[in-house]
């Protein structure tokens, strides 16, 4: 009962961190959560990646976890080759999906960084007008 639970929890928070992370920069307020965690899963898919294998991510290591024990034995190479499969029932390959997530990553990143950097230059010109 609790692996269910778990299941759907990872299900429902690791595919909205996902959308964070493509589209948290779009919106002020999230701005700097958007970049912390851009930041954070890129150490994680190439920093920890060197250890436990490219685009490595904790909550699909703990999804995958969760879904062993309650007795799925046939886990994705990766967790959005696992979306995909799940919203449309398409067999996508591992290759191509990780090119597309590299590239939407990096956007996302450029964006975020781009529009922390404009409100950190915003920010500064409202309180010192007089400034370069």
């Amino acid at each position: 009962m609790l692996d269910q639970g778990l299941n759907i929890f990872f299900f429902v928070f690791h595919s909205a961190l996902i959308l964070f992370n493509l589209l948290g920069w779009t919106w002020r307020k999230t701005r700097r959560a958007n970049l912390v965690l851009l930041l954070l899963t890129v150490f994680s898919w190439f920093v920890l990646g060197i250890w436990y294998g490219f685009g490595y991510c904790p909550c699909t290591d703990w999804h995958w976890q969760v879904r062993y024990r309650m007795g799925y034995m046939d886990m994705s190479p990766s967790y959005l080759v696992f979306l995909i499969r799940t919203f449309t029932g398409l067999e996508a390959g591992k290759g191509l999906v990780d090119v597309f997530a590299v590239l939407l990553l990096l956007g996302a990143l450029a964006a975020s960084v781009a529009t922390n950097v404009r409100d950190l230059f915003r920010q500064r010109q409202a309180t010192h007008p007089e400034a370069p």
